[in-house]
């Protein structure tokens, strides 16, 4: 007789599928919140749509359109995108000094995120306004 077919052997086979499958959960649920930790806050979203739809920025051209950022605040989230290789620094030889932001191929990869945050907040902003 097949010895997989035995009610102890069946038990332990649920028990490893079940327990992949929690690990595979976990596994999911940690990189989400990486991700969150990664693109946290109110600015870093804003900050790379700007880029993406609008294309490389100067430091003060950025400060331009991303509404309601300080100079102080824009300053540090841009490094923080940078050491999260989402966006490009580059200083340009200009006198004054100027530093270009750029997406590097590695954020574009976020542009299907942004965009369905984008659809969806269209959607909900369209939903809303419905209801008043």
């Amino acid at each position: 007789m097949n010895d997989l077919l035995l009610p102890e052997n069946l038990t332990t086979k649920r028990l490893d599928i079940n327990e992949k499958s929690c690990q595979e959960q976990n596994r999911k649920i940690l990189a989400a919140r990486e991700v969150m930790e990664i693109l946290s806050g109110k600015w870093k979203i804003q900050i790379l749509a700007v880029l993406m739809y609008k294309g490389n920025m100067r430091f003060m051209d950025l400060l331009r359109n991303v509404h309601g950022i300080g100079a102080k605040m824009l300053s540090k989230e841009l490094h923080d995108l940078e050491i999260n290789q989402l966006l490009t620094r580059t200083v340009l030889p200009t006198k004054p000094i100027t530093v270009d932001y750029a997406i590097t191929p590695y954020g574009k990869t976020l542009r299907p995120v942004i965009n369905t945050l984008v659809s969806w907040g269209l959607t909900h902003r369209k939903t809303i306004m419905q209801q008043d």
